[in-house]
């Protein structure tokens, strides 16, 4: 679909009060609360338009394949640093930049939305508006461009990004520690601050309590912080099908479990006894939570007196909001920017907060 096409079905969509669902490939379709409203389909709008691997910036139409631009980055040695999760084949990257998924290496890497350096988008009213640019200096200021990342499309329909990437590291080793959780987290918390090449950690107890650490960077760094650890060296095959798995929650500790929750406090957090098993990453600042929605509330009561939220990940009961509710301020806040972007309120309605 051209972008003419696009603008004619969302000036017709405002003016009969018609409800759109913006879609790409559909991967995370289960993410946030329900979708509604008349699918505006994404996946003709394809391909990369411009590359410069000197300037470590790509720049690709929304309904591109998130496979074919990594396919892309990797002929040149480069990669999306913040290791979007794609959860199926036809993952878009307009889905990568509206979800605001980062994967394991986002902790030490930043989020997705740190890459976001410019964007077109076409709001309620069908224009079209350009937010940043194609390279750092022009980001700066009210950054709309970062605005649209984990927005669900509520502002508007995105169609094309220019994403920050970064060279993939000469060199990586994954290291294994036998340990309790709370020793994992004591360890990790040891290591922030010191110059160690750490781009991912995660900690679980499916097959026995174990804390895994990725070394990235130059052969030199690596070794030697392999030196400084030390534990045991996980081999290259097992420990790429362990971060993807990780990413694309292909994970053991994932399987057959229809409800999860994510976990965001600060990294510092001590053990939290909630009942349930829990997968560890980011240093100790995310952590998956398997278990029931009985006490919703509690739960997040609890996680935000850790001074964290609580994201009710995957859930098939829509009647549990996916998100934490939003205190007024900030409520009112995404009000007026939805109105402001949106004002016939006809993009993916309810998707985030059922304000919205």
């Amino acid at each position: 679909m051209l972008r003419a096409e696009f603008m004619d079905r969302i000036r017709s969509a405002a003016a009969s009060k018609t409800t759109l669902c913006i879609q790409g490939g559909g991967t995370k379709n289960w993410y946030g609360q329900a979708p509604r409203g008349e699918i505006l389909d994404t996946t003709s709008h394809t391909g990369i338009v411009d590359y410069d691997p000197s300037e470590l910036v790509i720049t690709a139409r929304s309904g591109t394949l998130l496979s074919e631009l990594q396919s892309t980055l990797a002929e040149q040695g480069q990669m999306l640093a913040f290791e979007p999760p794609a959860f199926g084949t036809q993952a878009t990257i307009g889905g990568v930049i509206a979800s605001g998924l980062s994967g394991p290496r986002r902790a030490t890497a930043g989020a997705a939305r740190d890459f976001v350096l410019g964007a077109v988008l076409i709001n309620g009213r069908a224009e079209r508006l350009v937010f940043g640019g194609q390279v750092m200096k022009n980001v700066a200021g009210y950054d709309v461009s970062r605005l649209l990342c984990g927005s669900m499309g509520l502002l508007g329909l995105l169609t094309d990004v220019s994403i920050k990437v970064l060279p993939v590291p000469r060199s990586e080793i994954t290291l294994e520690f036998d340990m309790a959780q709370d020793h994992a987290l004591a360890t990790m918390n040891s290591w922030t601050g010191k110059p160690l090449p750490i781009s991912a950690t995660s900690w679980d107890s499916h097959d026995r309590p174990r804390l895994l650490v990725r070394l990235s960077g130059s052969e030199a760094a690596t070794q030697a912080a392999q030196q400084q650890l030390g534990g045991s060296t996980v081999s290259p095959a097992e420990a790429a099908q362990h971060w993807a798995s990780l990413r694309e929650q292909s994970h053991a500790f994932f399987k057959d479990q229809p409800v999860l929750w994510r976990l965001s406090v600060p990294a510092t957090t001590p053990a939290l006894e909630l009942g349930a098993d829990q997968l560890i990453e980011w240093g100790g600042a995310q952590r998956w939570l398997i278990g029931s929605t009985c006490d919703a509330i509690g739960l997040r009561q609890k996680i935000q007196q850790a001074g964290g939220h609580a994201t009710l990940f995957r859930n098939p009961d829509k009647s549990i909001p996916a998100f934490q509710t939003l205190s007024a301020p900030l409520l009112k806040i995404h009000q007026r920017l939805k109105a402001e972007f949106d004002p016939a309120g006809i993009f993916n309605p309810g998707r985030l907060y059922p304000e919205l």
